[in-house]
């Protein structure tokens, strides 16, 4: 809707907004309680009680005096509300419960804690066999994939716990805030062109936003810890943390370098680019502003690399950002003073 479009603000003074909520929680109730039937039967034994007492109404409507008790407390407490009549739950008091002997649950679990998750028409043959020899009838697979379910026997592999514990203490929750220079953000672009895959390796300093962006062979580890060390030679100050997505381009090697260094790896949760969201911005700018304008792309590699290498002085020296004044990384980066 435009800004200029009139708008019209209605303003009630408390007594009418108190009426106002009044009247609408009202009739909520009164919705809540014509849809159902249960509700509209108990109102009526608790009328037929209120009139004539509790013993006619028991033996007119055949319900229990604990019952009928329930009933009045949760109305009176409502201040006599409809929808406090309204059932919560229609589920039974009582309910089947699975019998099943604990030694085949055991057997089930132990397989499924060795081997992961196996499906319930592999382990029914092991099953099978092993009550056999225990002299007790077996379990169907139905009943098995239900066993499995009820006693939540899924377990993760060692390995892969091991994995996701240590990648949830390195993962960031929130885009950084950085207040000094050293707070790196990587990330790849994929751009395809007649069924060619291209991918690129781009780093951004958070705080003073300088870039830097190489073509690359393939989407490796080993690819992607060829650049950083080039950004690390043209960046002038000390680089504490590098911040990246969960890609497997950014593990292994590239992971046991930034250890070996003595650099912080943090990870962003899936499916959060705001996290990476300053290497991100930068990945859409060096596109529509270099890639997607060179001719050279594609066609000749040493010329685009010339051609690139020359963008990347001019983005860092001369363009000027929003993000730091309207000035260039170089000269926010002079502004600096130097005990930082």
């Amino acid at each position: 809707m435009p800004s200029d479009f009139p708008h019209l603000r209605y303003l009630f003074d408390r007594g009418t907004h108190l009426k106002y909520r009044r009247l609408m929680k009202t009739l909520q109730s009164s919705l809540s309680f014509d849809a159902s039937d249960p509700a509209k039967f108990r109102l009526h034994v608790l009328e037929y009680y209120y009139k004539y007492g509790l013993r006619p109404a028991l033996d007119a409507f055949k319900v229990k005096k604990s019952t009928l008790y329930d009933w009045r407390k949760r109305y009176e407490l409502s201040l006599k509300r409809l929808n406090s009549l309204v059932p919560q739950s229609t589920r039974p008091h009582r309910t089947r419960a699975m019998n099943t002997d604990w030694r085949l649950v055991a057997f089930v679990k132990q397989i499924r804690m060795q081997y992961g998750s196996t499906g319930a028409r592999i382990i029914k043959p092991f099953l099978d066999e092993y009550a056999k020899s225990l002299g007790i009838s077996s379990l169907g697979r139905t009943t098995i994939e239900k066993l499995i379910r009820r006693h939540r026997l899924t377990f993760k592999h060692s390995g892969q716990a091991k994995r996701h514990q240590q990648s949830n203490r390195l993962r960031v929750k929130s885009a950084p805030k950085v207040k000094l220079p050293g707070y790196v953000e990587i990330d790849t672009i994929e751009i395809r062109i007649l069924g060619t895959k291209y991918y690129f390796v781009s780093l951004i300093d958070v705080f003073t936003r300088f870039a830097w962006v190489e073509l690359i062979k393939k989407q490796s580890s080993v690819c992607t810890l060829e650049v950083l060390p080039r950004f690390i030679t043209h960046y002038q100050y000390h680089i504490h943390t590098v911040q990246t997505d969960n890609g497997s381009e950014f593990l292994k090697d590239f992971d046991a370098y930034l250890t070996k260094i003595g650099v912080n790896h943090v990870f962003t949760y899936p499916r959060s680019p705001k996290i990476n969201g300053v290497v991100e911005r930068f990945n859409r700018t060096v596109q529509e502003e270099f890639i997607r304008q060179s001719t050279d792309f594609g066609v000749d590699k040493l010329r685009f690399e010339h051609q690139l290498s020359r963008y990347l002085s001019w983005y860092n020296q001369k363009r000027p950002h929003s993000s730091l004044g309207y000035i260039s990384p170089v000269e926010f980066m002079n502004q600096i003073p130097k005990c930082v």
